[in-house]
């Protein structure tokens, strides 16, 4: 007899049709928001992966040596070989790219419940825009897809690794590391902030002759339970600690543009000690968890981060992205389903309707990231400018993004409470009204 490998499933005709009902969700969620799908090896060069993790990473790898005696693995992950794929383009790829990607990945480690050794991802990364509305893009279409699956009462937590990094920097924890360290002393900080570990973190401070009592308003940070409305108190915490508040700045913009381009959460919670435990996040960061899946809660996550100077391409860090466990979100539904008696496992819908660019001109996010939201969920293809560039080359990028119409928002159209609207086809354009039922009447 042969059997399946062990951490292997296979998946007969009801739950194959299932999965591919989910991917196409999430393929159209991800369309909706301008992000094009991409695919790369299911085995890549070893060295990829060390490079991005370190060499401890081998043993949780399906790592081999071909016949030409190269040092390969299975892919573990996804954004590495993406952002390889991009070096390889060597900056010929438009910018701001907006990707998505699907694929099996593979870990070597002992199976147990929702962790599989060949597992499925979803993902999304934008690469060569930056900024709170550039990252509130990505965060938005990560809450639209698990919105649109059907999946209740999960948890949003946001947090920002460049307040943490702030907080340790002023305390006089080193970002380089030291003979006979194996990383960076901050990155080891990090990790110890990300688990809660107060006496690992203690003992690491003592280590370096930074006074213990700092970790109370550390604890006090972490202890912040809440929204947005936390931000303030962080705000006296980071004052106490003698630490600047521009990336708390950053944080509060992003929560503002997310809270206009995305709809809310069941529940979002704040939390500025939240490091995602890897060394290459720089500034907000985001997980999405889940009850039912116990332990192994998490269904998603990303956040702003650099990769791309390991391959010589530091001007376009940092990237913007996430991971969604494509296997955990539908066990998710699965045990919500049967919780709450429904019979479909996952919701959605997929529809063809024509493509949008929005074009801003010079005014603030809050005066056009609703009317973009508001097109998304009337389920048009909205792609958003975020390279604030001129009318004649924000024009020329709407149509190499294949859009069928362009909306121009300007100071002077916030007046009249008018948009322009141009047909990219036949080049007229028109005057609308400024909602989304203006101009949902003029394009369909």
């Amino acid at each position: 007899m042969f059997e399946r490998p062990r951490g292997t499933r296979d998946f007969g005709v009801d739950e194959m049709a299932r999965r591919l009902h989910f991917e196409n969700l999430l393929e159209e969620r991800a369309r909706r928001h301008g992000f094009k799908r991409v695919q790369t090896p299911i085995f890549e060069s070893l060295d990829l992966f060390t490079a991005k993790s370190g060499a401890g990473v081998v043993d949780q790898l399906y790592s081999f040596q071909d016949k030409g005696e190269r040092d390969l693995t299975l892919r573990p992950e996804l954004t590495a070989p993406v952002m390889r794929m991009i070096a390889a383009e060597r900056g010929q790829m438009p910018k701001p790219a907006k990707l998505s990607y699907f694929g099996q990945c593979f870990r070597y480690e002992e199976f147990k419940s929702a962790r599989y050794r060949e597992f499925f991802q979803y993902g999304c990364e934008l690469v060569g825009a930056t900024g709170p509305v550039a990252e509130a893009e990505v965060v938005a279409l990560a809450i639209d897809m698990l919105a649109s699956s059907g999946l209740v009462e999960w948890e949003l937590r946001i947090g920002h690794v460049g307040i943490t990094r702030d907080i340790l920097t002023t305390l006089g924890i080193d970002s380089a590391a030291g003979a006979g360290q194996s990383e960076p002393a901050i990155a080891t900080a990090l990790r110890l902030l990300d688990k809660g570990d107060w006496d690992g973190l203690g003992e690491l401070f003592t280590k370096h002759g930074i006074a213990t009592s700092a970790i109370e308003s550390l604890q006090a940070l972490a202890g912040l339970a809440g929204g947005v409305e936390t931000l303030p108190a962080a705000r006296e915490i980071l004052t106490g600690l003698g630490v600047g508040h521009d990336s708390l700045e950053e944080l509060q913009q992003f929560c503002s543009a997310l809270d206009l381009l995305a709809p809310s959460p069941p529940k979002l919670s704040v939390n500025l000690c939240v490091a995602r435990g890897l060394d290459y996040y720089t500034g907000m960061v985001f997980e999405a968890y889940v009850d039912e899946l116990g332990g192994e809660g998490q269904v998603l996550g990303g956040g702003t981060y650099r990769l791309l100077h390991l391959f010589d391409l530091g001007d376009l860090d940092p990237c913007c992205g996430f991971g969604l466990g494509f296997d955990r979100v539908l066990i998710a539904l699965e045990k919500q389903a049967e919780r709450l008696g429904r019979d479909e496992v996952v919701a959605g819908e997929n529809t063809g309707r024509p493509a949008l660019a929005v074009i801003p001109l010079n005014i603030e996010p809050e005066n056009y990231l609703g009317l973009v939201a508001e097109l998304r969920q009337a389920g048009l293809v909205v792609e958003l400018e975020l390279r604030k560039r001129g009318v004649g080359k924000s024009l020329a990028w709407a149509e190499n993004m294949g859009a069928s119409h362009a909306i121009i928002i300007g100071a002077r159209d916030l007046e009249s409470g008018q948009v322009a609207i141009k047909n990219l086809k036949s080049g007229e354009q028109s005057e609308v009204a400024n909602n989304c039922e203006a101009i949902l009447a003029e394009i369909l």
